[in-house]
């Protein structure tokens, strides 16, 4: 058996990503795709795979450390003269990735984005404080100094408690729990039989980007429907067609397209706010994520470059882009660099609903299930297909008609197909 050391492969934009737990250790015989390590960054968690079969030899990282790609991780003596490492990209583990947003998700951290897509701002590095991974991590999602913090566990160690005693103590030592106070806890095992089920790790990430968004960004959610009837029929023909190639043309595809042409003519929406506040950053490019329900929560896959590419081109693109998702191999550039987001329920129904905005996006659309309805023609009542919208928007850059103009634009598309290739 041949030693080989195992590295971090392309893991996209990321850097200094903390490793939050290690799968195996010395003495251990592993598979090729076997889990080694998983990363936790403020998008993504993801599992680090044995290239190849083997046996753990030796761990050089620890739980809290921190990599990027190219750092070794392990020694491994490969099954087999001269094996050699395969170039393999982390795939998420079971609670998987970003976000969301919304529907979502994501990725928790507000990143500054170009148009080359998002970049992660490096964490910050408390050194040698005393103190878990976790406490680590929810110190720099709350951007407090742990190393100004005395802490009150076991021989000094830094708690929860203690990361949350000086965020009340923020300006001036004026508590903030004023503005939001917590709900105070309650023991229901008074009341009757109840479980402790703990979040997956994915709505464990979600959850701190999805808080934060609602907390900073005055949402708003505009309403308007679209009549679909015309497109639904044009688009069961190019399903009975695709259905014989092994893939599916739905709705979502026309979403897509539409929002693209949209976006162009309303380029305030495919933007995001200057950190300062006093600018937009307009993107050039069209990259829409698609919030796509999972067992473990929503994963927000990003379809790149959305109008340069025709409707079977998307819809074989969604319909790999789900099958990576089933099989847990989304890399993390799959869930970076968009600038609009769509939040679907088409599938399960409802009315209407808000999605929140996934930031540094300024806006998300959210669309229910298509319904028909009697409209009147100006001579009489006919049945027609309607689809409901749902866009919310940051206030603080869309104002109420700029948001009125662009969904019904987004109607207005919707309603006549020919509107996609002009």
């Amino acid at each position: 058996m041949s030693l080989i050391e195992v590295k971090v492969p392309a893991i996209g934009d990321y850097a200094d990503v903390p490793i939050v737990e290690i799968l195996v250790k010395a003495g251990d015989s592993v598979r090729a795709e076997d889990p080694l390590i998983t990363l936790e960054s403020d998008k993504a968690t993801m599992e680090v795979p044995a290239p190849v079969a083997g046996t753990v030899a030796e761990i050089v990282v620890g739980v809290g450390d921190k990599v990027s790609e190219g750092s070794i991780i392990l020694k491994l003596h490969a099954d087999g003269a001269g094996a050699a490492p395969a170039d393999k990209t982390p795939r998420p583990g079971p609670s998987a990735t970003e976000p969301v947003a919304p529907a979502s998700a994501p990725p928790p951290a507000e990143a500054s984005e170009s148009a080359g897509g998002n970049t992660l701002p490096v964490p910050a590095d408390f050194g040698d404080v005393y103190a878990s991974p976790s406490v680590r991590r929810l110190a720099r999602e709350l951007d407090i100094d742990l190393s100004a913090i005395k802490g009150t566990g076991h021989k000094g160690r830094i708690t929860k408690e203690d990361v949350k005693a000086t965020l009340g103590k923020a300006s001036g030592g004026v508590s903030t729990a004023r503005a939001i106070p917590e709900i105070p806890l309650q023991d229901f095992s008074k009341f009757g039989p109840t479980t402790v089920k703990p979040l997956s790790r994915l709505k464990r990430l979600s959850g701190p980007h999805l808080h934060r968004a609602w907390l900073n960004i005055p949402h708003v959610t505009h309403t308007d429907e679209a009549d679909i009837t015309e497109l639904e029929a044009y688009r069961k023909q190019l399903d009975s067609d695709a259905r014989e190639k092994g893939y599916r043309v739905t709705m979502l595809s026309f979403l897509l397209m539409a929002s693209a042409v949209a976006l162009k003519q309303y380029p305030e929406f495919n933007a995001s706010l200057s950190p300062e506040g006093d600018a937009l950053v307009l993107k050039h490019y069209y990259s829409i994520g698609v919030a796509v329900d999972t067992p473990d929560g929503l994963v927000v896959p990003v379809v790149k470059d959305v109008d340069r590419k025709r409707i079977l081109e998307l819809s074989q693109e969604l319909a790999t882009l789900s099958g990576r998702m089933r099989e847990g191999k989304i890399a993390p550039a799959d869930i970076q660099g968009a600038s609009f987001t769509i939040s679907s329920l088409g599938g399960i129904g409802g009315t209407s609903f808000t999605p929140i905005v996934n930031s540094p996006e300024v806006a998300i659309l959210g669309v229910v299930r298509a319904a028909m309805r009697p409209m009147w023609d100006g001579q009489a009542f006919v049945p027609r297909l309607m689809l409901p919208l749902c866009l919310s928007y940051d206030h603080r850059v869309i104002d109420g008609a700029l948001a009125a103009r662009f969904t019904r634009r987004l109607a207005e598309i919707l309603g006549d197909v020919r509107q996609l290739v002009l």
